[in-house]
């Protein structure tokens, strides 16, 4: 049974062994250019060159790690679209199932041998696409740090192994229920592509009670790229703050003075110095002001990659469950 199941995928497994040897050789030429860029220019660099090679280095390839980026989020559902919901619906659309489920090979056998295969198969494409981005960007990712935001962290490391065997698993079950190839493709998509958006947006930072940080404003924050924005009553936020490779939960927060009174607009007059940015940022750091810094620390980078892979695991064994139900319920 293993064997027909190779036999019956083999064309499928030959494309993405070749589309994956393509970006192999793709991502180390990338990554390769990275790193000579990040030795050159940015390893010793001082303050202000370190500044303007980051903005380069941004510059220079921003638009290939982000091609890269898309590209392997869209594969666990093209995996599920086009390996998940055919696996099953073919069977049916062509009027093979009573042939193929009617042999010694009992359909639940069937289908588990095609699942445990091609699942794994699926695993391994989207593991080694991020094994390889996670490689080639990882001196980008060092410098950006933007390790939290939603297209980085679905893109690296351990998560698309999940997403991949979710997608499949969900294509093959959606194809048991819906019996048409086309509807169940553009099911399986829908619905992969919704929670890849409900994910990052509203279930992921929830996955750990946030932290909350009093930060002081000092030099490293002002120029850390941060901006400070008058509101219509007279105080100020501080907006665009991220520290250490974490993730910030909000992208503003209010501004308070040492007395913990906020910080207003009158108080701002005294460091509005044209033309000498240095003795302005001066005189704010004297102020001694400070705000609340909602976040999850970037030392749980690790433990969200866990969580995330972890649930989608279990949502794939669910899913497998209630596939072999459906399919001997249908027997």
């Amino acid at each position: 049974m293993i064997w027909l199941a190779w036999r019956q995928f083999r064309a499928q497994t030959l494309v993405a062994a070749g589309a994956l040897a393509l970006l192999a050789i793709y991502l180390i030429y990338l990554g390769s250019e990275i790193r000579n860029f990040y030795d050159t220019r940015i390893a010793n660099c001082t303050q202000q060159a370190c500044y303007l090679a980051r903005l380069d280095l941004r510059a220079t390839y921003d638009d290939a790690i982000s091609v890269m980026v898309v590209l392997l989020i869209a594969v666990p559902g093209l995996i599920g679209v086009f390996w998940g919901a055919p696996l099953v619906t073919q069977e049916l659309e062509q009027r093979t199932d009573r042939l193929v489920w009617n042999q010694s090979v009992t359909r639940t056998k069937w289908l588990a041998v095609k699942l445990t295969v091609i699942g794994l198969a699926s695993m391994a494409v989207a593991g080694l696409f991020s094994l390889l981005l996670t490689w080639s960007a990882s001196r980008y990712d060092e410098v950006i740090g933007e390790r939290f935001a939603a297209l980085s962290f679905g893109s690296r490391n351990i998560v698309p192994i999940g997403y991949a065997l979710f997608a499949f698993v969900l294509g093959t079950v959606v194809g048991m229920i819906v019996k048409r190839t086309l509807p169940a493709m553009a099911i399986t998509l829908i619905v992969f592509a919704g929670l890849q958006l409900l994910i990052p947006t509203v279930v992921r930072q929830n996955l750990m009670p946030p932290v909350t940080d009093t930060v002081a404003v000092d030099a490293n924050v002002l120029n850390s790229g941060v901006g400070m924005n008058l509101k219509e009553d007279n105080t100020f936020d501080i907006q665009g703050y991220t520290a250490n490779g974490s993730w910030a939960l909000e992208f503003s927060s209010p501004l308070y003075k040492a007395d913990d009174t906020p910080y207003r607009g009158e108080d701002a007059k005294p460091c509005l110095i044209p033309d000498d940015r240095e003795a302005g940022d001066a005189c704010t750091t004297a102020q001694n002001l400070h705000f609340d810094y909602l976040h999850q620390p970037g030392h749980r980078y690790w433990t969200f990659q866990w969580i995330e892979l972890s649930m989608f695991l279990g949502l794939s064994i669910l899913l497998t469950a209630f596939g072999f139900f459906w399919l001997r319920r249908r027997s």
